[in-house]
């Protein structure tokens, strides 16, 4: 990856419109087991014909969204129940236990580590838990392919995953965002509201030589993002991370101090800004999935509509103010 990874216009990832989420929006992918079945791309989608008005478009697309969402709740059957439970104990690693039972940001800081600012890595989740995750996304798309089910994809730039809260999850994410995401945003992105964050979008992505190999430049629609590796067996796939923008700066060079590659590791999560600027390199062989959680702010987003000309926590602004 050059240094100066902005040649090209950065991106915003949305969650697709319509989309499950504790604030619900959502859209379609094609799950790489059924190649043949689906529209290939949201852009390739024609738009209706004849009379039909954007109004009839739209209380059709809901009307589909809504019939996709009935036949998972009232056919799918999970591989892994205990996965709906709010087991934390069984699921978290106890060094991550320990710190937030702690209550105290020296306890949180103690088992993370910061490599270039604005980056948090922590161990998160027991290789049992990867594993039962792994398993149930796997016997969701089967389902999908036996019931001919368009799987919704989960963001605007990507087709090959599932949100989260289609599976039936949406009470346990939820509560993982409160309980152990809230805290540590809280210490280290209170200026992004990290310390409001009251909503999510939570799901999974799939990289490998039957998906995608990479994910391109980009900002998340979050204040905080969460990331962790599942597995599988995989080589490449690197985070990089390319300094954090405001609208304004979005497509402002990397100096060379923003620039870090991250490689990651199975049940290891890396939490930070939205707007912290950044991609995946390709997964060169294997099958790489991760779970991601866009946490938002709406108290900050409602501050946001007025937003300051030179936010502290872009790395333009900042240094523009110096």
């Amino acid at each position: 990856m050059p240094l100066n990874s902005t040649n090209k216009k950065i991106k915003i990832e949305y969650e697709e419109e319509n989309a499950s989420s504790s604030n619900p929006r959502g859209g379609p992918v094609i799950p790489p087991m059924m190649p043949n079945v689906f529209e290939d791309n949201k852009d390739d989608v024609k738009p209706p014909v004849g009379n039909s008005s954007s109004a009839d478009a739209e209380s059709e697309r809901v009307k589909s969204i809504r019939e996709y969402k009935q036949r998972i709740r009232s056919s799918y059957q999970p591989m892994h129940r205990e996965l709906f439970e709010m087991n934390f104990t069984g699921f978290l690693v106890p060094s991550l236990l320990e710190a937030i039972n702690e209550s105290t940001e020296n306890g949180v800081r103690r088992i993370i580590s910061e490599p270039t600012p604005g980056l948090i890595i922590f161990d998160m989740f027991k290789p049992e838990f990867c594993q039962m995750l792994l398993e149930e996304f796997g016997n969701f798309k089967k389902w999908a392919w036996e019931t001919k089910t368009i799987i919704m994809r989960p963001n605007t730039m990507y087709r090959y995953g599932a949100v989260l809260a289609d599976l039936g999850m949406e009470t346990m994410i939820g509560k993982l965002m409160k309980d152990f995401i809230l805290p540590m945003s809280t210490i280290f992105f209170p200026e992004v509201g990290g310390d409001t964050i009251d909503s999510y979008h939570g799901f999974i992505v799939e990289y490998g030589a039957d998906t995608a190999h990479h994910l391109d430049f980009h900002v998340d629609d979050s204040e905080v993002t969460l990331n962790v590796c599942l597995g599988e067996k995989f080589y490449g796939g690197e985070l990089f991370l390319r300094g954090v923008r405001c609208v304004k700066h979005l497509n402002v060079d990397s100096e060379l101090k923003e620039i870090f590659d991250y490689s990651q590791v199975p049940g290891r999560a890396v939490l930070h800004r939205g707007r912290h600027r950044h991609g995946a390199l390709s997964t060169t062989s294997g099958h790489r999935v991760n779970m991601l959680l866009w946490c938002k702010s709406s108290i900050f987003r409602e501050m946001s509509k007025e937003e300051q000309n030179s936010p502290s926590w872009c790395g333009v602004c900042r240094r523009e103010e110096n």
